[in-house]
């Protein structure tokens, strides 16, 4: 049991530590994205070449990083294992494991054994595992899923305002407990362990982002740019 469980988690690390902002720099443009700016691998940073559609591919492909190691988890659970699991979250895994594999993939993200633990910040990848957790309604047609329309309204009304994205990544961190709390649905044991996942989650951007933090108290912190920064 715990050798399919190290594997199964194992097989999720994997996933998330994939550089993808790296990875898209070199490839489209040549360049090591950690060389400049603040030498991590994360959209905000691959936005400091002056490339707003690799910033934005980062910025997907690192919000997408939950659902493949999920996913890669399930396929490997019910092809290798014959499915351990039999309720839950898609059928084959819980929630637990989900919250478990999501976790995973955000710390593999930040401390990516490709490139000596040294990545991103999580907060993309955070992001992107609101997807899995959501409660969705009904608008316009359109199934929509609450707790990631929250937090990105949230994110780019603070960028709107201060112009900060580390500003804004801290505050909707902070502010995301709250938000699962009280705009999802808590009916099931395992998803009232989901606001203890996001107070780890602000946790663990808040020390993701210690200095950050310390430049903005200091004055600092240097705002959204949305071309290259020639003096980075």
């Amino acid at each position: 049991m715990y050798l399919k469980g190290f594997i199964l988690f194992l097989i999720a690390y994997l996933i998330g530590a994939i550089p993808t902002g790296l990875i898209l720099t070199k490839l489209f443009l040549k360049q090591d994205v950690r060389k400049i700016g603040s030498g991590s691998t994360g959209a905000t940073n691959v936005l400091r070449t002056g490339s707003k559609l690799l910033a934005f591919m980062t910025l997907l492909i690192d919000a997408l990083k939950p659902y493949f190691a999920v996913f890669a988890v399930h396929f490997a659970m019910k092809k290798l294992f014959g499915g351990i699991i039999t309720y839950g979250a898609y059928g084959l895994y819980s929630e637990y494991i989900t919250m478990v594999v999501c976790g995973i993939a955000i710390f593999a993200h930040c401390f990516p054994i490709y490139l000596k633990f040294k990545g991103g910040k999580g907060v993309a990848t955070a992001f992107g595992t609101l997807f899995l957790f959501s409660k969705h309604i009904e608008f316009l047609g359109i199934s929509w899923a609450v707790l990631p329309l929250a937090g990105l309204g949230t994110w780019l009304t603070v960028a709107f305002i201060s112009k900060k994205s580390s500003l804004s990544a801290l505050i909707t961190a902070l502010i995301l407990p709250v938000y699962v709390y009280y705009l999802n649905d808590l009916s099931s044991p395992a998803s009232t362990y989901l606001v203890y996942f996001y107070i780890g989650v602000v946790v663990f951007v808040i020390l993701r982002h210690t200095s950050n933090i310390k430049r903005l108290i200091s004055g600092t912190e240097s705002n959204i740019k949305l071309h290259k920064d020639e003096n980075k």
